[in-house]
């Protein structure tokens, strides 16, 4: 499989009531609204934007004026440091809400850069404790998005500080594999997997020899096959076990 077979962004629908017209809302992976907060996300709801592969989403060190939801590709948060290290906080998958963090700091605490191409649902920042008055059950609801992102910011401690390297890219693989699968992203088993070496050690903490090494000894077991840019696995349970990554079952999220 090649890059050039990575599915196209597809933009968000528009119209009069787009959120009707909505492909991630036929996701079972997605909880359904009742039509009055439907209404509600589309009176926030201030547009579409796509970017390109590589494009920022949100510039760090910017304040936002916007919310997201991811519609289609991949993207990924990050911070750097002074002398241009990154570190990447989380990568992100169509139906994820972007840019809450901001809204209790002082000033853009991160980036967020679109790995492919990528598109989005935009929202208006200034009018997010007007849907919270609204609609109590959505403002729960975005409460309940952050917190699962603490949790997943939460594994990614654990890994950086105690699982060893091959541990660290198993528990990767694995964890974006099987949120892509949920995602309906899995193609005859593969699923596009755009992010470099580099991608991957700014993510983990390794070093980029470090990281070559480590995928190079697990595709050689026959646990994974990477691809020109897609990822299979062959062995999950094996994978699992050496990542210390257990599938719970994955209840259905809050879209936004």
């Amino acid at each position: 499989m090649k890059p050039e077979d990575y599915p196209a962004p597809v933009c968000p629908p528009r119209g009069a009531h787009p959120c009707d017209a909505c492909g991630l809302r036929n996701n079972p992976a997605f909880l359904p609204l009742a039509h009055e907060q439907l209404r509600l996300i589309e009176a926030f709801r201030t547009g579409e934007r796509e970017v390109d592969a590589g494009g920022a989403i949100i510039h760090e060190h910017r304040r936002s004026t916007q919310l997201f939801t991811l519609y289609s590709g991949w993207a990924f948060r990050y911070k750097t440091l002074s002398d241009g290290r990154r570190q990447i906080l989380g990568f992100l998958l169509p139906g994820d809400f972007i840019g809450l963090q901001d809204e209790f700091a002082d000033g853009q605490t991160h980036g967020v850069e679109a790995v492919t191409g990528a598109t989005l649902c935009t929202f208006s920042r200034d009018r997010l404790w007007e849907m919270f008055k609204a609609q109590p059950k959505l403002g729960y609801d975005i409460t309940w998005l952050a917190a699962r992102e603490e949790k997943l910011i939460d594994d990614n401690l654990v890994t950086a500080g105690r699982r060893n390297a091959s541990e660290r890219v198993a528990m990767l693989l694995m964890q974006l594999y099987r949120r892509a699968e949920r995602a309906g992203m899995i193609k005859d088993g593969w699923v596009e997997f755009p992010f470099n070496q580099q991608h991957i050690a700014d993510a983990l903490g390794l070093s980029l020899v470090h990281t070559n090494k480590t995928l190079r000894r697990l595709q050689r077991l026959g646990l994974h096959k990477l691809d020109n840019g897609w990822l299979r696995i062959l062995e999950p349970h094996a994978l699992e076990a050496l990542g210390d990554y257990f599938e719970r079952p994955l209840r259905a999220v809050p879209l936004i």
